[in-house]
């Protein structure tokens, strides 16, 4: 429960603006309802844009659906008339036999009226459900790191499935229900006024106290529902960690730790369902309370007139008829309300993802200019900000030439590879710029600048499908030869050849089935193929035996051949013929110069060296 302060209060003083208190109080809540119904039309309102390449077949689905209620009120008349005109005056059963066939006649045609509506609204619906997981993963795609670093793989994947899911149901099924149940609502009514007025208004006399119910319990669903959301997110990624981690998992027998905290993730979910089942239960139950209630007054009321002589029976069985009709109307209006108003929160998380944008992108890019492999960083500063840190560089300043092979060394949280991700613009620098050709890299347009970049990390990331498929990886269109030949000068090509099927082997999730040699080789050929004027390797053999090590350098020393390069090596006996090495220590650079150069300034970099050269003689021992 909110509670609200009154600045009189803290200092023990009674004021006459206390008396406005409750007052203010309820004009708060009112503006809440009104900003809650405002932001939930607004998404709704953006999701029916989804819609409109799909609204011949929508408009189709409602006119079916409308056609379909009308015939469906057809049913109490026949009964009425047929009740009053031969069941209760004769035992001539040819009427009754006219009734049945007119009314098979028209439940027939009905059905083929609900064939076309049920097609048609499902032809919408999962049009609109396709179009809008393809917008959302398109548009997620391009946000930048950051948003990504704030955010569970799960939470997002979830966005992806569950909540387009609640959607998928409010266009396909739902809006479709609505027309339904509000042209037998309508058409019920419009025809018992024309019989009975008096017995008619006795009928709706329990409409406002379901439509209040509606407004009351409908707020508090929406909220249940979005936290049910919410909570099914967090379960899907804790899941999703678990199984993407599942090597350290079960390296460390912590499976009943994972299924644990799945657990409870997925009893907090339990907990928000039942939650909102309950305020569904009380709504559903006072709401059949109240419908029902009203057929007892329809039956008590209507039979007394038909005691008088006032009502004809088959008039009142009519009447009851259609009025259990609009009941049923009554009451799935009530549902589809619960279900709209959680339709309204999925799809204000799903436009909140949509919505978000990234602040990379370059509304005017300046045109690309002819890469050569010049690269200037110009006073560089860096802070992550949300982190709590403070700057990661501080005024980075340096030069790489074209075809220049730059090594970055330090010690851990020196800063190396946020200085090498922010070349490919993952981040923009706090302060400073970072030059390609003379040009800001914030200039010009993303994916052109990334195009001219080539990155091979310490982790490499292959997916799911075949070897050919991750080394011709953001360019299809590349040949099987081409991907060879990256293959071979990669040092890939032979162990590739010795599996049965070729290129064509599938590699596993996140490329598990190679080994983290052969994965490198893989990637290092996917990076020749893009063939980058700037490549920046990330510790790309730190990882590795010795025998991958040598395999993977030789082929890193053909890849950066004629490329401006920035090295990050862990091992610092791997750098030694890198033209200049910058030596960075708490986000600064503390020492450049060559291998030998930095060795006999007696700096940071030679107590590294020699500490890196004790270590290694210990483990030869």
């Amino acid at each position: 429960m909110r509670t609200f302060f009154h600045p009189a209060l803290t200092r023990g003083a009674y004021t006459g603006d206390m008396l406005s208190r409750p007052g203010s109080v309820k004009s708060e809540k009112s503006e809440k309802r009104r900003m809650d119904i405002k932001r939930d039309l607004e998404s709704l309102r953006k999701l029916f844009r989804f819609v409109r390449p799909y609204r011949t077949a929508l408009i189709l689905s409602v006119i079916t659906a409308g056609v379909s209620s009308g015939l469906t009120l057809v049913f109490p008349q026949v009964i009425g008339q047929l009740i009053n005109g031969s069941l209760l005056k004769t035992k001539d059963t040819a009427p009754l036999d006219q009734a049945a066939l007119l009314l098979f006649g028209v439940f027939a045609v009905q059905a083929v009226f609900n064939f076309f509506r049920t097609l048609l609204s499902a032809r919408a619906g999962e049009g609109v459900v396709a179009d809008l997981r393809s917008a959302l993963f398109a548009h997620i795609m391009h946000l930048p790191l950051r948003f990504f670093e704030n955010r569970r793989t799960g939470e997002i994947t979830s966005r992806l499935t569950s909540d387009v899911t609640v959607v998928q149901g409010l266009v396909s099924a739902d809006l479709n229900q609505l027309i339904t149940q509000v042209f037998i609502l309508l058409g019920g009514v419009i025809l018992l006024f024309v019989q009975n007025s008096q017995l008619t208004l006795v009928m709706l006399s329990v409409v406002p106290l379901v439509v209040l119910g509606g407004a009351f319990f409908g707020r508090g669903l929406r909220k249940l529902s979005t936290d049910f959301q919410d909570k099914l997110a967090d379960a899907n990624a804790a899941a999703e960690e678990a199984i993407s981690g599942i090597r350290v998992v079960q390296s460390f027998t912590a499976e009943p730790l994972e299924a644990a905290r799945y657990n409870k993730a997925m009893k907090a979910s339990f907990d928000a369902a039942m939650q909102r089942a309950r305020v569904r239960s009380w709504f559903v139950s006072i709401l059949i309370l109240a419908t029902f209630g009203s057929l007892s007054l329809v039956l008590w009321y209507g039979g007394r007139q038909v005691i008088a002589g006032t009502l004809s029976a088959g008039a009142l069985v009519n009447f009851l008829i259609t009025t259990l009709m609009i009941a049923g109307a009554i009451g799935a209006l009530a549902g589809l309300v619960s279900r709209f108003t959680e339709a309204a929160g999925a799809t204000e998380r799903i436009f909140d993802l949509l919505n978000e944008k990234s602040e990379l992108e370059v509304e005017n890019p300046a045109s690309m200019p002819q890469i050569k492999g010049s690269l200037r960083l110009e006073h560089v500063s860096f802070s992550y900000g949300d982190r709590g840190e403070g700057q990661i560089l501080s005024d980075i300043s340096l030069q790489a030439n074209p075809g220049e092979v730059i090594a970055l060394v330090g010690p851990s949280g020196a800063g190396k590879s946020t200085l090498i991700s922010l070349i490919p613009r993952f981040f923009d620098p706090s302060s400073g710029r970072i030059l390609l050709e003379g040009q800001d890299v914030r200039t010009l347009e993303l994916s052109e600048l990334r195009k001219n970049i080539g990155i091979v990390p310490q982790e490499t990331q292959l997916f799911s499908g075949t070897i050919a498929d991750n080394i011709r990886y953001g360019l299809p269109e590349t040949s099987d030869a081409e991907v060879i030949e990256a293959a071979k000068a990669a040092n890939a090509h032979t162990f590739i050849s010795e599996f049965p099927e070729g290129y064509a082997t599938l590699v596993g999730e996140r490329g598990l089935k190679l080994s983290g040699g052969q994965r490198q080789r893989v990637a290092i050929a996917r990076a020749l193929l893009k063939n980058p004027k700037i490549l920046i390797l990330d510790e790309a053999t730190s990882s590795l035996d010795n025998e991958s090590e040598a395999l993977v350098q030789e082929a890193l020393e053909l890849l950066m051949v004629g490329r401006t390069t920035l090295v990050i090596a862990h091992r610092l006996s791997t750098v030694r013929g890198a033209d200049r090495i910058v030596v960075l220590d708490a986000g600064r650079i503390v020492e450049q110069g060559t291998h030998e150069a930095l060795l006999a300034q007696n700096g940071l970099y030679k107590e590294l060296y020699e500490l890196q050269f004790r270590n290694s003689k210990q483990v030869s021992r």
